[in-house]
C-alpha cells in the first residue's frame, strides 16, 4: 500500500497538463477540437430532427439510433467544452469537485452508449432472424424501456466508481496542486495520481467493470453470430446484401468503440502508457461521437432520403 506525504490531499486542484508540453500550437489544438465538437453536435441534431420529423423514420431502429445521438452529445459536451476552455485561457486547473462531476457524467454517457449499442445489435437480430414478430417485440414501449434501463444501469455503474474514488488521497504538490498527464478527468489519470491504496478501485474495474462490459460484448457476438446464419439461408442476394448493409455500420462502430475502451480500461497498468491511454481517449470521446451520425446513419437508404427531401424544400412524411 502507498503512504500518503503530509501535504497529500482529498480534495486538491487538479492540472490537465497533457497539452502543456506538446508541440503543436494551443490555437491549432483549439480550432481542431472546436471544429469536432461543432460538427458532433450538428450531424447529431440533424440526425435527430430527422428522425423525429420523418415518418418513415419512425421505427424500432431509428428510435434506438435517436438515444444514441442524444448520448453521443452528452458524451462530446462533457469532455470537449472543458478541454475549449483550458486551450483559451491556458490555465489547465480544475477543482476536485469539478473534476469528479466531469467523471461522473463522462461514465454515466460511456456506459450508457456501450449498452445502447448492444440493445441495437438485439433490434438487428430481431429484425433479421424473427421479422414475424419484430414490431410486435420492439415495440415504441419496449425500445422506452431497454433505454431507460441502460439509463439506470449506467448510473448505478459510476456511482459505485466515483464513490470508490471518493476517499482517496492524492499526492499534491507544495501548492495543493495534482498533475494528471491527461485531457480530462478519467479514472486511470486519477489512480495513477492517488498516494491512498487503489486495489478496491481496480477490483471493482476488472470485476464489475468487466462484466459490466463483457455482458453487451456477448450478447453482440451471439446476435451476429445468429444474423450470419440467417444471412447465409436467405433465398435471394439482394436480401442477403440488404441484410449485411443493414449491420455493416453498426459492427465498424461496434469494434472502434469496445476496442479502444477495452484497451484503455482492462488492461494492467503496466502494460499501456500514458500516451496510449491519450490516444485511445481521443478516440472514444471526440472521433466516435463525431463519426456516429455519419457511419450509423448517413449512408442509410433512408436517412439519405429523408435528408434528400429537407434540403430540396419538401415536406418530410408527416
Amino acid at each position: 500500500i502507498m503512504g500518503c506525504a503530509p501535504n497529500a490531499s482529498h480534495s486538491p486542484v487538479f492540472l490537465l497538463l497533457v497539452f502543456s508540453g506538446s508541440e503543436v500550437p494551443p490555437t491549432i489544438l483549439f480550432v481542431l477540437f472546436l471544429a469536432i465538437y461543432l460538427a458532433t453536435i450538428m450531424g447529431n441534431v440533424t440526425l435527430v430532427l430527422l428522425i423525429s420529423w420523418d415518418s418513415r423514420l419512425h421505427s424500432p431502429m431509428y428510435y434506438l439510433l435517436r438515444g444514441l445521438s442524444v448520448i453521443d452529445m452528452g458524451l462530446s459536451t462533457v469532455i470537449l467544452p472543458q478541454l475549449l476552455a483550458h486551450l483559451v485561457t491556458h490555465d489547465p486547473a480544475i477543482p476536485a469537485a469539478r473534476c469528479l462531476a466531469q467523471l461522473f457524467f463522462f461514465y454515466v454517457f460511456g456506459v450508457t452508449d456501450t449498452l445502447v449499442i448492444s440493445v441495437m445489435a438485439l433490434d438487428r437480430y430481431m429484425a433479421i432472424c424473427d421479422p414475424l414478430h419484430y414490431h410486435s417485440v420492439m415495440n415504441r414501449q419496449c425500445c422506452a424501456r431497454l433505454l431507460a434501463l441502460c439509463w439506470v444501469v449506467s448510473a448505478v455503474h459510476t456511482m459505485l466508481h466515483v464513490g470508490l474514488l471518493l476517499p482517496l488521497s492524492w499526492a499534491a504538490d507544495a501548492e495543493g496542486n495534482v498533475h494528471l498527464p491527461h485531457f480530462f478527468c478519467d479514472h486511470r489519470p486519477l489512480l495513477r495520481a492517488s498516494c491512498s491504496d487503489t486495489h478496491p478501485n481496480e477490483l471493482a474495474i476488472f470485476l464489475e467493470g468487466g462484466f459490466l462490459m463483457m455482458g453487451p460484448c456477448a450478447l453482440i457476438l451471439l446476435s451476429y453470430v445468429r444474423i450470419g446464419a440467417t444471412i447465409l439461408h436467405l433465398p435471394s442476394a439482394a436480401g442477403r446484401r440488404r441484410a449485411v448493409s443493414t449491420c455493416g455500420s453498426h459492427l465498424t462502430m461496434v469494434g472502434f468503440f469496445y476496442g479502444t475502451i477495452i484497451w484503455v480500461y482492462f488492461q494492467p497498468p503496466s502494460q499501456n502508457s500514458q500516451d496510449q491511454d491519450m490516444v485511445a481517449a481521443v478516440m472514444y470521446t471526440s472521433i466516435t461521437p463525431l463519426a456516429n451520425p455519419f457511419v450509423y446513419s448517413l449512408r442509410n437508404k433512408d436517412v439519405k432520403s429523408a435528408l434528400h427531401r429537407l434540403l430540396r424544400g419538401g415536406r418530410v412524411a408527416s
